[in-house]
């Protein structure tokens, strides 16, 4: 990766809370099953215990803050890739989903 510092390491041990997340909830059925991104982020916020929306949370903005930067393009392919997601996310996607999981912080 072009520009990002080594310790950005996009894996699924790096990132467990997040990939167990995006396999539950951003798969391909999501559509059926909860309509955008955003909502099925708003169902796993009620679904989850304060522990699990806490990791995901600190796991998002740790994976947002390391990606800072990067296209589009590039961030959807991390989190369809190494992290598990079925789905590739707008930037208005992105910041939706970040003030979701704003709430368990």
């Amino acid at each position: 990766m072009k520009g990002k510092p080594d310790k950005f390491d996009v894996t699924a041990a790096n990132f467990p809370a997040l990939r167990s997340f995006q396999r539950g909830y951003w798969h391909e059925d999501m559509a059926d099953e909860y309509g955008t991104a955003p909502e099925a982020a708003q169902q796993f916020y009620l679904d989850a215990d304060p522990d699990e929306r806490q990791a995901v949370a600190t796991e998002w903005a740790r994976f947002l803050s390391q990606a800072k930067g990067l296209p589009l393009e590039e961030i959807n392919r991390l989190l369809t890739g190494p992290l598990g997601g079925a789905i590739s996310l707008t930037a208005q996607e992105l910041d939706r989903i970040s003030a979701v999981f704003a709430k368990s912080k």
